[in-house]
């Protein structure tokens, strides 16, 4: 894998994201539609099947971009990766979330070049998500809880949905970091250097493989939480798409950078990409491809 390829793809995808389209919000329907189109064409560049989920939200019309890679006849295990593609008024959303849709469509491509090469037996489906802000958070119009609704009526099976939120800004300086309470009196890293994984007891199996996995990259320091009566009593661990599927029934983990726990330009203007640690993101990547890699028969 190379790491210094992989930071180029993901520096042009934040660039066509939070500069050549923009905010991505819905006061700009028109910048949905281009991000959910530049996703669909990225897929069907790598020739992984796609397709829109669209559903309406007040007077426009979103999309759910959805891709499925299937590796073998019949693969035995069936995961989803999801981001949600929108940004919130007043900013271009360059960690939140450009970072994470960069890194899912990196990793997408990883898993389609080894898929010939390698003996993999999985499903992996990528899922790009349209609402995921205000005003649309909380409500039925996310596009998670679409999806998660909806494969809860199809009975889907997963092995575990990973999604990610905000995955490319680090800190370094003692302090740096900051947690919920009680988590504050945990003993966690000052330093905003690590990737979080964050899953509810219902996903305790699934986020053990994971996490034991990501700790195989030396180059990406791991901090993983569990977290009862799904994330309820600690509101902070719900703040994404994971939550849709943790209130479906479905294993779900949270991969993130922490968002404004560590973040100041969080939801700001400034969240731009030149915050942003290719690096970081990169290493990211190299996780998860190392993640999928190992789901063997």
């Amino acid at each position: 894998m190379d790491l210094q390829q992989i930071k180029g793809r993901l520096h042009d995808h934040l660039v066509m994201m939070t500069r050549s389209i923009g905010e991505r919000s819905v006061r700009h329907p028109n910048n949905l539609r281009r991000t959910a189109d530049f996703i669909y064409s990225f897929f069907e560049s790598i020739q992984i099947p796609v397709r829109h989920e669209p559903y309406s939200y007040r007077e426009m019309s979103v999309s759910n971009v959805v891709a499925e890679l299937s590796v073998g006849s019949k693969p035995s295990h069936h995961y989803l990766v999801g981001a949600h593609y929108d940004s919130v008024t007043g900013t271009v959303g360059a960690d939140d979330n450009a970072s994470a849709v960069a890194v899912l469509l990196e990793t997408a491509r990883e898993l389609q070049a080894m898929a010939g090469s390698q003996s993999l037996d999985l499903k992996v489906t990528f899922v790009a998500f349209a609402l995921e802000e205000p005003p649309v958070y909380g409500t039925r119009f996310m596009g998670s809880r679409i999806y998660a609704a909806k494969a809860k009526r199809e009975k889907l099976s997963l092995d575990g949905m990973i999604c990610l939120e905000m995955v490319g800004y680090t800190c370094n300086e003692p302090g740096c970091q900051h947690y919920p309470f009680p988590l504050t009196f945990f003993g966690y890293p000052k330093e905003g250097n690590f990737i979080g994984i964050v899953g509810n007891f219902g996903s305790r199996s699934f986020s053990r493989k994971l996490v034991k996995s990501f700790h195989q990259n030396p180059g990406l320091p791991v901090v993983s939480l569990s977290v009862p009566l799904d994330g309820w009593i600690l509101p902070a661990v719900r703040l994404s798409d994971h939550a849709s599927f943790w209130d479906k029934g479905f294993p779900a983990v949270m991969v993130t950078d922490s968002a404004f726990f560590r973040n100041p330009h969080y939801h700001l203007p400034s969240d731009t990409m030149d915050k942003l640690d290719l690096d970081f993101m990169a290493e990211v990547v190299k996780s998860l491809v190392g993640f999928f890699s190992s789901q063997e028969r």
